[in-house]
């Protein structure tokens, strides 16, 4: 999982370039699955980029290429990252499982189908959708309401939208390589 590092810090460092990304074959074999991924940019363990693809549309390699230069210079909460800034950066990516509806009749029953520390969380419904990598709520020591709170925020909720029905919570698991 080491290569798939190695071909983030690469995609990012060719924009700098103005070369095209290079890619051995053995990493287009080893990493040809389609899977959805992100890319979490730090500097000195603050964030300064997080982009990435939640459904599978692209073999991993390349979701990897295009999620590592689109943290480094399309996310909207940060200005481009600069090539004096790149020497700094601590690269983590995450490789997701596809998410799965939690089905449940009642909104309390959320509470006790979320593991925190295992899964992320999605949350799609009329006024929008948002999505939270499962170590976000780890970091935050987060419980369960809190990790539908905030995921109902990330989305431009209202904190308690997690209880409306219509409103469906996916959940999803990450493996996480990084420097």
């Amino acid at each position: 999982m080491k290569d798939l590092i190695d071909l983030a810090r690469c995609s990012i460092e060719s924009v700098y370039l103005g070369e095209e990304v290079s890619v051995s074959n053995d990493v287009k074999v080893k990493f040809s699955d389609n899977q959805g991924v992100f890319v979490t940019l730090t500097i000195n363990n603050e964030l300064r980029g997080c982009i990435g693809y939640i459904e599978p549309v692209f073999p991993l390699f390349e979701g990897v290429i295009r999620a590592a230069r689109a943290a480094a210079f399309k996310d909207h909460r940060f200005p481009r990252l600069q090539k004096e800034e790149f020497k700094h950066v601590k690269i983590e990516i995450s490789v997701l499982t596809i998410p799965e509806l939690i089905k449940v009749e009642k909104p309390e029953e959320y509470l006790e189908k979320i593991k925190i520390g295992k899964h992320g969380l999605i949350i799609k419904g009329s006024r929008g959708s948002g999505l939270l990598l499962p170590q976000v709520f780890t970091d935050y020591n987060s419980t369960p309401k809190q990790a539908l709170e905030m995921t109902c925020q990330k989305a431009g909720m209202s904190a308690d939208a997690w209880k409306e029905l219509e409103n469906k919570i996916y959940s999803f698991e990450v493996e996480i390589v990084k420097e």
